[in-house]
Order: C-alpha cells, then structure tokens, then sequence
C-alpha cells in the first residue's frame, strides 16, 4: 500500500489565506470581505498588500453575502471570510436568494467547521453546513483536507465561474498532499489502492482513513481510501469504479451523517449500485466544549472508528 508522509502539521486556515494572498497578486479582480475575523481566517496579507479591495464589514455577515453578491456585477470575484457557522446557518437567506438563486460569482470561505473548533463549543461547531449549503442549485461545495489542498482549491476556485462554498478548519492537521497539486474541482483523488473495502473520506477524515487503511493492512485487509474533496458535484464514477472492486464502503466526514458526504455517496449507490455502506460522523447531535483530539475521540470521528466501521461492512458483504 502507498504510504503517505506527514511533511508538518499545519492549519488548513492557512492555506486559505495563503491561497488568498498569492491570488491578489495574480488576479486584480478578486476582493475579499471579511466579518470582524480577520486574522481567523489568515486574511492579513491580502488586507496589508491589498487594502484596496479588502473590506471589513464587521459582525454583519447578512450584509457582507449581500455586498458580494452586488459585487459580482461589477465583474469582481469576491471571497467572503467568517467562522462556518456564521458563514451558513446564520446567512441562509441570503446566500440562497442573493448568491444561489441569482448563479452570483461569490466564493464563500468557512473556517473553524465541524467539532475541531473545540473549546468555543456548540454553539459555534457547524455540524449541518455541508447538508445546506450542497441542496442549493448551482452551488459547489468543497471541504479539503490538509494545508496543500486548501491553498490549491482556492486558488482553482477564483477560476470556476459560479457560487463555491468552500469549507476548512481551525486546528494544525497532517500535511500530506503534494505542495504544486492541481485542483480540480469534482475530481476524486484516489489515494491507496485496495480489494476489500473502499474507504471515502473528506476533510480532516482523509489523513485519519490513510491511518485506518494502514492498521487494515496489519490485519489483512486491504482498503481503497478516496479523497473526497468536491462533496458537489460528486465524482460517481470514482466511487462506482471502487465498489464494483471491493463491494462495500465506509464514509468519513466530520459532519452530521444527516446530509453530508455519506448520504450523497449512498445516493449514488442506491440509484447505480447498491453496496453495504457505514458511517463514520456525527450522530444526529451537536457538539461540546473540548479540545480538538478530545471531541474527536468522544464521537467517533478517528482512524479507529473507521477500522471498526471497515470491519463491520466488510461482514455484511
């Protein structure tokens, strides 16, 4: 099996705002807003180098969609910044009216989703915004997995002409990707070869599936892992092509199992190709207070859950 190497842990924030600055040097025609976060969401540099087309709305995030979306007409390419919770639940309305159903050019940024937020605690650990943000039309949705990938998909993301929601996170996480990638929005990235179960991840998942996948290996059971970074459009022909070889699947997201990756890839089989499938997510709850590593372990969201996970399909199969 293909091992993959820990060059750093490093926060995927950061590739966004690294992405972000390299973009302002190269495309006159991207803006950045931001919600009172900006040093959050890496946001600085771009600001600093670019104070003409970097605006702070404040803790006004209805207004800061709003403003992007008229942006738009303009011809400018707006990346909006705030924490994934105020990025979604709280601007609902107005993505969907503003951005979704007028097919704006607005690129919505979200750091500090899922649980590994940590210590600010539920109210802040959007559990439910891959599910809201893929049900509306036209809107592509993104969640990487390591600091490469993040730099990488928005970089790409400036160059795809329609709505991106795109998701990262908050904690320093295994940089394992290849540092010059090229994204390529709705395309799957296989990372291991297997025959007897396929494994399909998103997120900080991904580096926890190559985990799983090599204590497998140590048990005799070889896993397929697929880098699900595009959760819309979903690459089905990926996922198809894997379980037509190992004949059952296992999805990792760190994400409510109501509406996110897991759902979309158990769609995909139900209507082509049925297979047994688990999931490793959150159960239909909110989160809590506690350290990355901690909530982690509580629901369920680690390598070992997905070995157990694996395990468990492969005898249904």
């Amino acid at each position: 099996m293909k091992k993959y190497t820990n060059t750093g842990s490093k926060d995927t924030r950061s590739g966004f705002g690294d992405g972000l600055t390299e973009l302002g040097k190269t495309n006159p025609n991207v803006v950045a807003l931001c919600a009172d976060l900006t040093g959050s969401l890496k946001m600085d540099d771009f600001k600093n180098n670019h104070p003409e087309r970097f605006f702070q709305i404040g803790i006004a995030e209805a207004n800061m969609i709003g403003i992007a979306a008229g942006m738009t007409i303009g011809g400018k390419i707006p990346f909006t910044g705030t924490f994934a919770n105020f990025s979604t639940g709280r601007v609902y309305d107005q993505i969907r009216q503003s951005v979704a159903y007028s097919d704006k050019n607005v690129k919505i940024c979200a750091s500090h989703a899922g649980i590994t937020l940590g210590e600010d605690g539920a109210t802040h650990q959007i559990l439910e915004d891959i599910g809201l943000m893929k049900m509306l039309p036209g809107m592509t949705v993104i969640n990487t997995c390591d600091y490469n990938q993040t730099k990488a998909a928005t970089l790409a993301i400036a160059a795809h002409h329609g709505p991106v929601y795109l998701r990262f996170g908050r904690p320093k996480v295994a940089n394992f990707t290849p540092e010059n990638q090229k994204f390529e929005i709705g395309k799957a990235v296989q990372l291991t070869e297997g025959t007897d179960v396929t494994i399909i991840a998103t997120g900080h998942l991904v580096w926890e599936a190559l985990q799983a996948a090599e204590t497998l290996e140590a048990a005799g059971i070889s896993a397929e892992v697929i880098n699900i970074h595009t959760i819309k459009p979903l690459d089905e022909e990926a996922i198809l092509n894997s379980v037509a070889k190992t004949g059952c699947v296992v999805t990792a997201e760190e994400h409510n199992f109501l509406g996110g990756l897991g759902e979309s890839v158990a769609r995909t089989l139900a209507l082509h190709q049925p297979t047994p499938q688990e999931f490793v997510a959150t159960n239909d709850t909110f989160g809590e207070s506690g350290t990355p590593a901690q909530l982690m372990e509580k629901y369920g969201l680690n390598a070992a859950a997905i070995v157990k996970a694996s395990q468990k399909v492969i005898a249904r199969k």
